[in-house]
């Protein structure tokens, strides 16, 4: 009994997940071809093994043949053989597994870069994520774990190719399903999905159980499930809208957060006139359009965005325009309202044979009518590219003027040269003051009276405070004393000659030390 071959078989077998039976069949033909190798391509051989003992029994022309008897080159031979056998097995029984899971979210771990497309590893083969596959901005490094959905299997020459996404909106799905329980058990149904991968996802849900509240479920106690999925995608932002079976009330949840005031559709367009306030315009229209373009996608109508000043605009020029037909009766005009055409474009788009069975109109009526709208819709059109270009012109004009101006200096510049200025200005005034004093001074010097003279000299001789009296500076009247702190004048007469001798002798000095100068009398 061949115990280890038979133990090998059952390793192969599990580890690449191949029918024990096929191993077999291979082996058999492997030893076959290894015969040949040594007897002659031409030989007759048999070989069988028993399944259950693994015991080999190779015929050769009708006779019994040892293995023995093989050599080197023949062992080799059987060994190429049985590998590359096994690995057309292996590839058959990897595309029948992934065939069946394309759709499904696979996990893999990144194992290398080719160019700018990912190769992942998935256990016993490798996944492929192209470039055009990669949600935009987003950026791996090998060893990092991944999930991506299965979107293409394919047998090539060699291998199986298995092609994965990041972008697909069937990603979304199977994501929720993951998250989500209910929506995993279908008691919550995702009727609508569009998504910009990288950037906002729009999701339509709806539930089978009144109990059950489908946007509540899908975000989670505190948005704990719709963040694993933010997440997930790379910070990807999701909408998810309450499924509504009327058109209008879906678009206008579709729209969020915008405020819809009206919803016009028309069926023979397939196309739905939305009217905002004009404060919620860039709401609905979001950043490049894409609120409006997911919108739209999601509720399968082209949707058009007015405001009430556009959208009432619209309808006067029609009504104009509808009087002028012959034949017209006012309650057209609602009766065209209420299909959901709101523009004289829109009566040129629909043609005469909605209005022939939708409206009763008769058929010359209604090819007036057409041929009217077309003209006046023409006219508008011609006005308002006409003021599109008068103000591209203006502005192109304006900006050139403001090219042609002159550049004003650095603000720094423009204040750093008065300020110079006026420093020097003022240094200047300030010297001139300066020298203007000191000359003045000079001159009062020079020519002033001797009162001035008189005044310095007096004060040079002023005595000092007499100090307050033991009694607090009161007489024997108690009458408060007032001490004169000038000259005193109540000096005896022999005092006040030498005082005046004194004063003389002074005002000699300065005569004598200023030639020129008048003598004044005290």
């Amino acid at each position: 009994m061949n115990t280890d071959m038979l133990r090998i078989i059952d390793g192969i077998c599990r580890e690449r997940n191949i029918e024990k039976e096929l191993v077999f069949a291979d082996l058999e033909q492997a030893i076959i071809s290894a015969v040949r190798k040594t007897a002659g391509q031409t030989a007759e051989v048999e070989c069988t093994i028993d399944r259950s003992t693994g015991d080999i029994k190779a015929v050769l022309d009708g006779q019994p043949f040892s293995m023995d008897a093989l050599g080197r080159i023949a062992a080799q031979t059987a060994k190429q053989v049985m590998i590359q056998r096994i690995r057309e097995a292996e590839r058959g029984s990897i595309y029948e597994e992934f065939i069946d899971r394309r759709g499904q979210i696979v996990t893999g771990t990144i194992t290398r870069f080719e160019g700018g497309a990912l190769v992942i590893g998935l256990g016993r083969t490798e996944g492929f994520l192209p470039r055009s596959e990669q949600i935009p901005g987003e950026t791996h490094h090998p060893g990092e774990r991944i999930r991506a959905m299965v979107l293409d299997v394919r047998e090539a020459p060699h291998q199986v190719k298995i092609v994965l996404s990041r972008t697909h909106p069937d990603l979304i799905r199977r994501l929720f399903e993951l998250e989500v329980p209910e929506v995993a058990e279908r008691v919550i149904e995702m009727k609508a999905l569009a998504r910009e991968a990288g950037y906002r996802t729009k999701v339509a849900v709806s539930s089978i159980d009144s109990r059950v509240d489908a946007v509540g479920a899908c975000v989670g106690v505190r948005g704990s499930r719709i963040k694993n999925i933010v997440d997930e995608l790379g910070g990807e932002k999701i909408d998810i809208v309450r499924w509504n079976e009327s058109s209008q009330i879906l678009i206008g949840n579709a729209l969020k957060p915008a405020e819809v005031q009206e919803t016009a559709l028309c069926f023979e367009l397939n196309r739905a006139t939305v009217v905002v306030a004009e404060d919620q315009l860039s709401l609905a229209i979001g950043k490049r359009g894409q609120n409006v373009r997911l919108a739209a996608r999601l509720t399968g109508w082209d949707i058009d965005i007015l405001t009430p000043a556009e959208y009432n605009k619209a309808l006067d020029d029609m009504e104009k325009a509808l009087r002028s037909v012959e034949g017209v009766e006012e309650s057209f005009f609602n009766k065209m309202i209420a299909v959901g055409i709101v523009s004289l474009m829109d009566i040129e788009e629909v043609g005469v044979e909605p209005l022939v069975n939708t409206l009763g109109l008769e058929t010359s009526a209604a090819e007036r009518i057409v041929k009217v709208a077309g003209e006046q819709a023409k006219r508008i059109a011609s006005e308002m590219e006409a003021a599109k270009e008068a103000k591209a012109k203006a502005d192109a004009e304006a900006a050139a003027a403001a090219e042609a101006a002159p550049e004003p200096s650095e603000p720094g510049a423009e204040e750093e040269s008065p300020s110079e200025e006026t420093a020097v200005s003022e240094e200047t005034a300030v010297s001139e003051e300066t020298a203007v004093s000191e000359a003045a001074a000079l001159g009062a010097e020079v020519s002033a009276p001797s009162e001035d003279t008189d005044l310095a000299a007096s004060e040079e001789t002023v005595e000092p405070e007499a100090a307050p009296s033991e009694d607090g500076g009161m007489d024997e009247d108690g009458v408060p004393e007032v001490t004169d702190q000038s000259p005193s004048t109540s000096d005896g007469p022999e005092e006040v000659a030498a005082e005046l001798e004194s004063e003389e002798h002074k005002e000699d000095g300065i005569a004598a030390a200023r030639p020129g100068g008048e003598d004044t009398d005290t």
